[in-house]
Formats: C-alpha cells, sequence, structure tokens
C-alpha cells in the first residue's frame, strides 16, 4: 500500500511539475524575444510576486523616473530597508535633455528615501571629469531641480530626467 501511495505521490508530483513548467514555457513565448525582458519576468516570477515598474517606484519616492536608462535588467528593493539595487545588462551611458552625461555599472546600489537615494555606488556623472555620484534627491516633491552630490551639491533641471532614455553601451564603468 506504501508503495502504491509513494508512486501515486511521485506521479502527481511530476504532473504538477510539468504543467508548471509548461505554463512557464508559454509565458516566455509570450513575451517579446529581449534576453532582458525574459530574465526580468524571470526574475519576478521566481521571487513570487509582481514588481511594479522602476520609473514607478521612483516616481512614488518623489524622484523622477527617468533617473535610470530604459534598458534595466531587473531590480531589487527591500521596503524595510530602503535599499535599492538595479541591474544593467553592460556599463553605459545616458545623455540627457539638459546635456548632462550618467554613467551607469552594471549594478547601481543605493538606499532609497522619500525625495532622496543615497548611498550610491555604480554612478558617475561628467562635471569636467567623470566623478561618483554619491545621492540624487528632490527637495520637496514639486521641486523642479534634482540634486545630484559628488563632493559638490549640483542642481539640475528636474523635467531633464522626467522620461526613461535608451543608454549607449560603454567599455568600461
Amino acid at each position: 500500500m506504501e508503495k502504491a501511495l509513494t508512486k501515486v505521490g511521485s506521479f502527481w508530483i511530476s504532473k504538477k511539475a510539468k504543467e508548471e513548467i509548461s505554463n512557464i514555457t508559454e509565458d516566455l513565448s509570450s513575451l517579446s524575444n529581449t534576453v532582458e525582458e525574459k530574465a526580468k519576468w524571470i526574475f519576478n516570477k521566481l521571487k513570487g510576486k509582481p514588481q511594479k515598474p522602476l520609473p514607478d517606484l521612483l516616481r512614488e519616492y518623489y524622484l523622477p523616473p527617468g533617473l535610470f536608462p530604459q534598458n534595466i535588467t531587473c531590480y531589487e528593493f527591500d521596503e524595510s530597508k530602503g535599499k535599492l539595487i538595479v541591474y544593467l545588462p553592460s556599463p553605459c551611458e545616458v545623455s540627457f535633455k539638459d546635456s548632462s552625461v550618467v554613467r551607469y555599472n552594471i549594478r547601481v546600489k543605493g538606499t532609497l528615501s522619500r525625495g532622496k537615494l543615497s548611498g550610491i555606488e555604480g554612478m558617475k556623472t561628467k562635471v569636467l571629469v567623470w566623478v561618483k555620484v554619491t545621492s540624487v534627491s528632490v527637495e520637496g516633491y514639486k521641486s523642479d531641480k534634482v540634486w545630484f552630490t559628488t563632493g559638490v551639491k549640483k542642481s539640475r533641471p528636474k523635467d531633464a530626467y522626467e522620461m526613461p532614455r535608451d543608454a549607449i553601451k560603454v567599455e568600461d564603468f
């Protein structure tokens, strides 16, 4: 009797696993063919909960939604600690409409709080030379300026960062 139940249980688990793999395969084939979108989808599926788009998360925290490029692979956000990690397929840079340029490493880490991304690792901006960005902030949600701290605090127009832009792949961060 025990052997029979074990076989039935094994068969049932095997059948359920095959169904789940089939569902995942169907979902993957319905996505566009970009590796980044498939990787992002798999990451979110394994995590077990749907994740809002990064621009929406940034908007919730009063930061401009175009702070990161369009081509992020995925991101992780630990709301209890405010830890944000954004993954990109390669080092890249974005030129914004105010003529500023920001360079991103394959992983950008920081602490997200209302109106501020601080303790940033993996982001640089061009100010005569490339300098590390340590924080990005907005003073009040209606502010029209974004402040980049690179050792010096420099303001830039917030509307330059309203839309996520395409990034250009670079060799080195």
